[in-house]
């Protein structure tokens, strides 16, 4: 059973309910599941308890995931498990990041990328999507944001926004690209 690992159940949620989400993109599976596998490995073998292992684990698992772009809610609960899921998974050690963590994720992403590619209208990952059957709003009567705009935007703002800049600029366009009813 050290083979199955609770949080990927929540990544296959995000991969196949919502396969656009910001948060079940390529490098937030990778990145925030492994990164977060190291770090409750690295709390359980030098934190005294397993009580303040198990709260720094996730604490420093989402803010390692925040500052390397990555954010995966299941990564918090992957971090949590190298804590308390047991000898066996204790016994692991740093191997716990690649066996089961490696492994599992790169199953389900490999499952996801099937899955999702048989279906024209999902897109995953989201840099699959073809950019022929986007609608170009380039011609706009309304002046264009750029990328610098949005990322100025962004970080004016006190929070996280699950959706990818690409993602904005498209209900961007398509909020003031479309004509006007002059009866509204």
């Amino acid at each position: 059973m050290v083979y199955i690992v609770t949080s990927m159940g929540a990544s296959v949620v995000l991969l196949f309910a919502v396969p656009h989400s910001a948060l079940g993109q390529l490098w937030n599976v990778i990145g925030g599941h492994l990164i977060s596998a190291a770090i409750g490995v690295a709390c359980y073998q030098w934190l005294p308890s397993n009580g303040i292992a198990a709260g720094a684990s996730v604490g420093l698992a989402i803010g390692a995931m925040y500052y390397t772009r990555c954010i995966h809610p299941p990564g918090g609960a992957t971090a949590l498990a190298a804590v308390i899921g047991g000898q066996n998974i204790h016994a692991l050690g740093y191997q716990y990041i690649l066996t089961p963590i490696a492994i599992n994720t790169a199953t389900i992403l490999l499952v996801a990328l099937l899955f999702n590619a048989l279906f024209h209208w999902r897109r995953y990952p989201a840099f699959l999507l073809s950019k022929e059957t986007e609608k170009d709003y380039t011609n706009s009567e309304y002046a264009p944001v750029d990328h610098a705009d949005f990322v100025y935007a962004l970080s004016q703002m006190d929070t996280f926004i699950d959706v990818t800049e690409d993602d904005l600029l498209k209900i961007y366009q398509l909020a003031t690209g479309r004509e006007i009813n002059s009866n509204n």
